[in-house]
């Protein structure tokens, strides 16, 4: 039946002529097995975002790498997927929506099985950067199909759907990375994609319609993705890589930040140059107030999902002393609720102002940071860290959907590939920045708190003395001389003084993810004010 039902949408392969709306020439079952087939897309790219980050060490091990070495696997991938995500709405005009997400789906699959097979870092990380660049078109493809699907008024509830995947992925990743490199080996964590990747494809190749509105095809702006693979390709080393480098003090840091400024620069310039006359991007499509709003809170929220999830396995481990796969399951609850909540905003969407939704979203986020912020000790149990974590949940799970709406809703159909693209882009650069600033405030304000419990740890001081004495006095009833009890007793206190400084610099790392969080809420003003209906449905 769905065979027949796309048969009856196509004519000869190509795009669709008829006027009639192509949500309304789809027959449920085929929209449920599209909408499966973009939604596993969806996961598989997000998930490979982060699962590969607990196999590193066994990598290193693996193929004789540093770890300045290895972190090149995670970089390669994200910079290609961050230089391609803009150009997916004139790569889906140029291939056609269908033959690109296909392109994409094979060249995903087979760089995934020879990331595998890999014998080399430098063979690794060439793979990591072809299978980045197959999986930029999964988001804006699977999210620009699902807005031409669905009739405005079951948008949300796509959207919804689209929303549990993209959310969860990242929760599970470090979960199902930890659990296969330990169980099986690294490989496996990109052997897994391959029965995926070949049902995916055949998927797409047997349901998946072309768009109704693609735009002409186009010539290649060579100039425009020149200027942007440089720019992009750049900006995203540097957030990647530079706080490793201690940033401009590495003479290649300061280059690559030069060459992202001017390759930027170059791109806007030539993408708005009356010479060019077939723009890669359509930056025309940031007119819409609420795309370029839309975009931005985009940025806010990458910064909190991708930071949160990059920290909260740091103190675990690092803190904790938890193993990867111990940490990765402490996270499924929070991917649980941020699911359970897609299906509320889903149904509640189209009678409440998606607004609302995102903004209480946001407030409930900062209120995790909060809580994590307050809840955090040396001798925090896991229990006590499950409240923050449920609110980090529900904090997401009403942002991704209402969000997502609000910057697509009301663009032109024919804009939609573009907007999704750049709005995805922004997303995933939130997460950059949140990962390269956190980071590295997590490093200066560890050195900062140690530096001033050192300075209180004076030996004049006389609850330093009785602390002291009282160690001493217990090292000394385990059987260890006056001399060495002394020894040990310090080497307790400054361990512990270590321990303290690292709790109280991720409690100053999840106070800012709060501000940045309480700041979108800000942001909210900038979008204009729209009828539910109209917000989920588009232009139509």
């Amino acid at each position: 039946m769905a065979t027949q039902a796309l048969a009856q949408t196509k004519q000869g392969g190509g795009a669709i002529s008829d006027a009639t709306p192509l949500h309304a020439r789809i027959t449920p079952s085929l929209r449920l097995i599209i909408t499966l087939t973009v939604m596993i897309c969806s996961v598989m790219e997000v998930l490979d975002t982060s699962i590969v980050n607990v196999a590193l060490p066994d990598m290193m091990g693996n193929l004789g790498a540093t770890l300045d070495q290895i972190g090149w696997v995670s970089t390669g991938y994200i910079v290609a997927n961050v230089i391609l995500l803009p150009l997916t709405g004139w790569l889906s005009d140029y291939f056609g929506r269908k033959r690109y997400l296909f392109y994409s789906v094979t060249l995903f699959t087979v760089a995934s099985f020879f990331c595998g097979s890999s014998h080399g870092l430098m063979e690794l990380i060439l793979w990591r950067v072809l299978q980045g660049a197959g999986g930029a078109a999964f988001l804006s493809i699977s999210q620009s199909t699902l807005m031409e699907i669905f009739p405005p008024e079951k948008r949300t509830v796509a959207q919804a759907i689209f929303g549990v995947g993209v959310i969860a992925a990242p929760t599970f990743g470090p979960t199902v990375g930890g659990i296969l490199t330990s169980r099986l080996s690294w490989p496996w964590i990109f052997y897994i994609n391959l029965p995926i990747g070949i049902i995916c494809g055949a998927l797409i190749l047997l349901y998946l319609p072309d768009s109704q509105v693609a735009g002409a095809k186009r010539s290649a702006d060579l100039w425009g993705i020149l200027f942007l693979a440089i720019g992009l390709g750049s900006l995203q080393a540097v957030l990647e890589r530079g706080e490793s480098e201690d940033w401009f003090e590495a003479p290649y840091i300061v280059a690559l930040s030069v060459l992202s400024v001017i390759g930027i620069g170059l791109f806007i310039w030539w993408q708005k140059s009356a010479r060019n006359q077939f723009p890669a991007v359509n930056l025309d499509v940031l007119k819409n107030r609420n795309l370029w709003a839309g975009t931005v809170c985009a940025f806010a929220l990458g910064f909190g999902l991708y930071g949160s999830v990059f920290v909260f396995p740091q103190f675990m481990q690092n803190v904790q002393s938890h193993t990867a796969e111990q940490t990765g399951v402490m996270l499924i609850p929070s991917g649980i609720m941020a699911m359970l909540m897609m299906p509320i905003v889903g149904r509640l969407g189209g009678k409440i102002d998606l607004r609302l939704f995102i903004a209480v979203g946001m407030a409930v986020f900062a209120s995790s940071g909060l809580a994590f912020a307050l809840r955090l000790t040396t001798t925090a149990s896991d229990e006590m860290v499950l409240l923050p974590l449920l609110l980090r949940g529900v904090g997401l799970g009403l942002q991704f959907v209402p969000l997502s709406l609000v910057a697509l809703g009301t663009l032109k159909p024919q804009e939609i590939s573009s907007g999704a693209g750049l709005y995805n882009l922004f997303r995933q650069l939130g997460g950059s920045f949140s990962i390269a600033i956190l980071a590295t405030i997590l490093d200066r304000r560890q050195h900062t708190h140690i530096t001033h419990l050192y300075e209180r740890m004076s030996l004049y001081n006389p609850v330093m003395q009785d602390r002291l004495a009282t160690l001493q006095h217990a090292m000394i009833e385990k059987g260890l001389s006056a001399n060495d009890a002394k020894i040990a007793a310090m080497k307790t206190l400054v361990g512990s003084a270590v321990k303290q400084s690292y709790v109280l610099a991720f409690n100053d790392v999840f106070l800012i993810m709060a501000v940045v969080s309480i700041a979108g809420i800000l942001l909210i003003a900038l979008v204009e004010k729209a009828k539910p209906r109209q917000a989920a449905g588009g232009a139509h």
